[in-house]
């Protein structure tokens, strides 16, 4: 076994600063359990062996968590878990209905004491199995009848294209979903998200799950520090050119890292299973301090938004994939900056005062980790233009061979500029207005857009 470098006095006293006074955190703990033998040709023992499985392997996962956060002094914000998608393991049963699969999930979740468990999920960038299918039929309900359960579908990919017939189903899923949890604010569509590209090893709700590729259990690791990196950008200063302030954030996220990495492994020990990656992502959270718009105001630009928002985030999300790297051989997920609109306190207020668009979100998913996340639409929205915008960022990741996604909620009864309050870690949302225009020919035609030239790489 490589032998591992070991902490220096700086380091050790650096990261005590950053969890005392500069909101660093592990963000979650997410332990991957395969369900892949839990397939049954009997729905109800199906769910009975789902149920045993997450069990057993999860039981002590937050009692972990909770020892390594005394031991080490790191707070340790959520513990989730990751499935094998589970229209994979419903397909041998060949029920239509797969909600009593989502009550089993949740109900081990609750067993355990996590705060998610993501894998209500199918891949069908390319088509669609029965199983699919009623996977898709069952979100609404699924989500309604469920608390801790996250789903998430890819929808299109570099190498397939993009789905349009799954985009059009999604799209009605996001409504109907929407009009399942009316009495919460449409609270389903925040645990529930779509992907071009979907990275396997996501420790991030919602979109968690276990890929294919993956082993039996794994334990991942999502690091956030934007609190961390805004303190050291003040503290570099204005006078600073662009090198230093990417300098200063690639520096940053190397101790970030470094930090998530000995946890993620401290844990997958005590845990008895393997340690998969680190996933070093700058996720917001509505508290002030610990916010992503805030370090791109520090780079440079009056407010989230205006112009320049789209070079600075490219800036940052590189910076911060560099400083991952350097740090570990584990960097995995997604990895870089989030932009999720409603958990973030800057962009909030960036929202209220016109700076941020709908439109200008969808530029800046261009460079971010993900895409558009956890944005208010009017709750009568049509599908076809929710479908357009849907397809516009699995285009943006297609086209260039990176993860995007749509966590969009239309909230019923609410238009334009009014407001949600979902609280905790779901924050408060500005219902953006999608503009009148729509894309209903291009929803009609259904299909599959093509994949580009560039995935031609064998």
């Amino acid at each position: 076994m490589a032998r591992r470098m070991p902490f220096t006095d700086q380091e050790i006293l650096e990261t005590v600063r950053m969890i005392e006074l500069e909101t660093l955190d592990i963000r979650t703990t997410t332990l991957g359990i395969s369900l892949l033998d839990c397939a049954d040709p009997d729905p109800a023992r199906a769910c009975e062996k789902v149920y045993a499985k997450i069990v057993h392997h999860a039981r002590d996962l937050v009692a972990v968590a909770q020892s390594i956060s005394a031991d080490y002094g790191v707070p340790i914000v959520n513990k989730r878990i990751a499935t094998t998608p589970m229209s994979l393991v419903a397909a041998a049963s060949g029920s239509r209905d797969l909600v009593p699969f989502a009550r089993a999930m949740d109900a081990a979740a609750e067993e355990v004491g996590v705060d998610f468990i993501g894998g209500f999920s199918a891949y069908v960038h390319k088509g669609f199995t029965h199983s699919d299918r009623a996977l898709f039929d069952s979100i609404p309900a699924a989500l309604a009848q469920t608390r801790h359960v996250c789903a998430s579908v890819s929808l299109a990919s570099t190498r397939a294209g993009i789905n349009m017939d799954a985009v059009n189903l999604f799209a009605e899923t996001i409504l109907r979903t929407a009009d399942a949890t009316r009495a919460s604010g449409a609270l389903g569509c925040a645990k529930l998200v779509c992907f071009c590209n979907a990275v396997e090893d996501n420790p991030f709700v919602a979109g968690a799950h276990l890929g294919i590729g993956e082993p039996e259990t794994v334990l991942n690791v999502g690091v956030s520090g934007p609190g961390v990196v805004r303190a050291a950008l003040a503290r570099l200063g204005p006078d600073a050119d662009l090198l230093a302030v990417a300098e200063t954030v690639k520096r940053t996220a190397f101790k970030i890292t470094r930090m998530g990495e000995l946890v993620g492994r401290e844990a997958a020990r005590r845990l008895g299973t393997t340690f998969g990656i680190v996933d070093i992502s700058l996720a917001p959270t509505p508290a002030e301090g610990d916010s992503v718009a805030a370090i791109l105001e520090l780079v440079g630009v009056d407010m989230t938004g205006a112009p320049g928002t789209t070079a600075a985030l490219a800036l940052l999300t590189d910076a911060v994939k560099k400083g991952g790297a350097m740090a570990s051989s584990s960097v995995g997920g997604l990895s870089g900056a989030f932009i999720p609109v409603s958990e973030d306190a800057g962009m909030i207020r960036a929202v209220e005062q016109g700076a941020l668009s709908l439109a200008k979100l969808g530029e800046m998913t261009a460079v971010c980790s993900v895409g558009l996340d956890m944005v208010a639409v009017p709750g009568d929205t049509p599908a076809a233009t929710i479908v357009g915008i849907i397809a516009d960022q699995m285009a943006i990741g297609m086209v260039n061979w990176k993860t995007t996604a749509v966590r969009l909620i239309p909230v019923p009864g609410k238009g334009p500029g009014e407001k949600v309050e979902w609280g905790g870690l779901l924050g408060t949302a500005i219902v953006q207005d999608p503009g009148r225009f729509s894309a209903k020919l291009l929803s009609a035609r259904g299909g599959r857009i093509p994949a580009p030239l560039q995935s031609y790489k064998n």
